[in-house]
């Protein structure tokens, strides 16, 4: 019998392994899926990525289990999530911050929002609201901003870690405003509010879904929120835009993101699942009641996301510049 060439076998070792790969993404999920949260427990991200995890588990029939890893703004679990297995077990809720602004926040990153993740579909997105202590002597938006200026440096604003979202908005509200602030970083949003609510801090940006309960329960006051429109939960609550920065808007962003080199088979999947969840009225309602953006169908796409990503990168490399923020 004639011998197989070196190079013909090797090529079919490849075929071989490239096949048993397609099979393997073909049957995942088999096991339990980890979605890497970049912040501690309890706040806007945790909560969010738990209430939509939990449907779309129901849909790929395996549980997703939420890994909590703080630090640097998400750039800690970004990293940790670029560097997992290509396996489809583990993704990256990612947003704003850490996939959106740090390129332009850090001189260097542990990995790069575009090159380094496939994007496997996209939340809805959720505005954020300023608020005070209860006992503030601000009862407006104006009269907060007029102390920042009477008290240069002096306003103290919580938020969920340098480079996160409440710290990007407080950041961009502070150049709009023309006042001095502090911000304070913390270890998550969870932890930067229970220190609004007990009076250390004077006030921060927090997203609706976590906001909400403590306004409604007058734990905090609500002064203006991010969004171009104003909030039908927080109808008596003005813009920013509308108040003392014209033309301000943002809203927190985010996605499921899989480390690069993920099988199409298993990203497509988990997109799929998801859309099927977002047809859901009963739950899209759900997350309306919260204040919550819903977005058009082909928004929540992978190949929505990674142009949103890019473009989002992009356009903090300006913002970043103009309001003089950098964590290096």
């Amino acid at each position: 019998m004639k011998a197989i060439p070196t190079v013909v076998r090797a090529s079919m070792t490849i075929a071989a392994l490239l096949a048993a790969a397609s099979v393997h993404a073909q049957n995942w999920p088999t096991r339990p899926i980890t979605w890497i949260v970049p912040f501690a427990a309890g706040g806007p991200t945790d909560a969010l990525a738990r209430t939509i995890a939990d449907r779309v588990s129901r849909e790929v029939g395996q549980s997703i289990i939420i890994e909590n890893t703080p630090g640097a703004g998400g750039t800690i679990g970004a990293g940790k999530a670029a560097r997992a297995p290509a396996d489809g077990y583990t993704m990256l809720v990612g947003h704003m911050g850490y996939m959106g602004a740090a390129p332009a926040l850090y001189k260097k990153l542990p990995y790069d929002p575009v090159k380094d993740f496939a994007p496997v579909f996209r939340f809805p997105d959720t505005p954020m609201v300023l608020m005070v202590r209860k006992d503030h002597p601000a009862k407006d938006v104006r009269a907060l901003v007029d102390y920042g200026k009477q008290n240069p440096g002096k306003l103290f604003i919580s938020n969920a870690g340098m480079g996160s979202t409440s710290h990007l908005i407080a950041a961009m509200f502070a150049s709009s405003a023309g006042i001095k602030v502090s911000l304070v970083p913390y270890k998550g949003a969870g932890p930067a509010l229970i220190d609004v609510i007990g009076g250390q801090v004077d006030g921060m940006f927090d997203q609706t879904n976590t906001a909400l309960p403590q306004i409604t329960e007058a734990k905090v006051r609500p002064l203006a929120v991010t969004s171009v429109r104003r909030v039908a939960q927080l109808k008596d609550v003005p813009t920013l835009a509308e108040t003392v920065a014209p033309g301000f808007e943002a809203a927190t962003w985010y996605g499921i993101y899989a480390p690069k080199g993920t099988a199409p088979a298993a990203v497509e999947k988990m997109q799929q699942a998801y859309l099927r969840v977002m047809k859901d009225k009963a739950f899209t309602d759900r997350l309306s009641a919260q204040a919550i953006q819903m977005l058009r169908e082909d928004q929540y796409t992978a190949s929505a996301l990674g142009k949103h990503t890019e473009a989002e990168v992009a356009r903090w490399k300006v913002l970043a510049a103009k309001a003089n923020i950098s964590l290096d």
